[in-house]
């Protein structure tokens, strides 16, 4: 079993139901939460947990976490949920040993996936786009699931072995030019796709940050150091030295993790902040070390604007409010408006394109319930009549969309009900 406790969900269709006043708005909820992780999930004979990236045949360490947040709200009461979301985190720590560069991974090692890419490809890799965030997602995975359920066989030695991996590879890509051997290359139509000066990426400088090849969206960073990916690296930082002194009693691998994650937040106040003339003091979205910066946002996680869900800013944090503010303007170059919505878009989809998970996560850090509700309905009302979220829908008609299902954003959407209707992730 890979689904949830019909019960446990029972119950938490009802109090979405009486939150939101709408029982579409519920249906939705329920059917997503009853269909999604059946249909991503497998349960291997070894006791872990294959999760498809929605409709690719591969899984994604980002996605495979990212998918499961709203059943984490409600495993405490599901033991049968809780095996197999463990199932899933000691999946990506075997795949993080395997490789700690790679995003996604083969169920099997069978060569499948991105095999043309010029990088040191291994049969298990699908590929290697090496994103920062790929890392940071196992590492809060396993301490919500440490904290939510007290179980002891949430943290194991897998978890010592990605986490030294972890520590030393983000260490390593704070000076790329001097210390990394990563190199990446594509040959297909799509810019984003590869990294410039044969593989390398664009020059950078040393920050105090981690420099990272790709963006949450898979599309090659511009400046090489993403900054909220940077500021979720330093919040679970702070888990694994929690988790490394509390739970391993391993007091050198809490210090590292201590260490590096002091060094991260000072690049983030030094180079990561930009005072703009109409907004005030904002955060950046990528630097270079070299005095560019990029002030945009994208609509996938870890974002500026999702700053208060992956733990490092407060949602009336004045740095994070001006920050929002610019997201939620024309003068972010990625924020469309139109007439049956209007939010954050991204370079990986087509212009005045809006993504439900951007949707989802202006509501999840809003402190309006007013906004909650609406951002709902709004989402209730661009499924183009399927019923469920896409990747994006156009901002002047939601029955032009991309892929017609997008386990993530359902799973966000489902995660926004349970936040208005009082139930959150901690």
């Amino acid at each position: 079993m890979t689904g949830i406790d019909p019960q446990v969900l029972a119950r938490a269709t009802e109090e979405v139901r009486r939150a939101t006043g709408d029982q579409v708005i519920a249906d939705m909820f329920h059917r997503s939460m009853a269909e999604n992780l059946p249909a991503v999930a497998e349960r291997l004979p070894d006791g872990t947990t294959f999760v498809l990236t929605g409709d690719i045949p591969a899984m994604w360490l980002r996605d495979s976490a990212a998918q499961l947040r709203p059943y984490l709200v409600l495993c405490a009461d599901d033991p049968a949920l809780q095996d197999t979301l463990i199932g899933v985190l000691h999946r990506q720590l075997e795949y993080i040993a395997i490789d700690p560069y790679a995003n996604a991974f083969n169920r099997e090692p069978n060569g499948a996936g991105h095999t043309g890419d010029e990088t040191e490809m291994s049969p298990w890799v699908w590929e290697r786009k090496y994103e920062i965030d790929s890392l940071c997602y196992p590492i809060e995975l396993a301490y919500r699931l440490w904290r939510i359920t007290g179980r002891t066989d949430v943290i194991d030695d897998r978890f010592r072995v990605a986490a030294e991996a972890i520590l030393e590879l983000w260490t390593i890509e704070q000076d790329h030019e001097t210390n990394s051997q990563y190199r990446f290359q594509r040959h297909d139509d799509r810019e984003s796709d590869t990294l410039v000066r044969e593989g390398r990426g664009r020059l950078t400088r040393p920050t105090g940050m981690s420099w990272s090849a790709f963006r949450p969206s898979d599309d090659a960073t511009e400046l090489g150091f993403n900054v909220p990916g940077n500021m979720f690296a330093s919040v679970v930082l702070g888990y694994l030295q929690v988790i490394a002194t509390e739970v391993l009693g391993d007091t050198a691998l809490g210090d590292r993790a201590k260490e590096l994650k002091a060094r991260i937040d000072e690049g983030i106040a030094e180079y990561g902040t930009v005072d703009h003339p109409t907004f005030g003091r904002v955060y950046a979205y990528e630097v270079d070390g070299l005095g560019e910066q990029l002030l945009l946002d994208d609509a996938n996680m870890p974002s500026l604007l999702s700053l208060p869900m992956s733990g490092f800013a407060a949602p009336d944090d004045p740095t994070y409010r001006a920050t929002r503010s610019l997201l939620l303007s024309p003068e972010n170059p990625y924020y469309y408006s139109g007439t049956h919505g209007a939010g954050i878009g991204s370079p990986h989809t087509p212009p005045d394109h809006i993504w439900p998970i951007a949707l989802a996560v202006q509501g999840l850090t809003s402190t309006s319930a007013q906004e909650r509700q609406q951002l709902l309905e709004l989402l209730r009302d661009t499924t183009g009549g399927t019923g469920q979220m896409h990747e994006s829908f156009h901002v002047d008609d939601p029955t032009v969309f991309t892929r017609e299902w997008f386990s993530w954003a359902n799973a966000m959407f489902c995660e926004l009900c349970l936040s208005h209707a009082g139930r959150t992730l901690s």
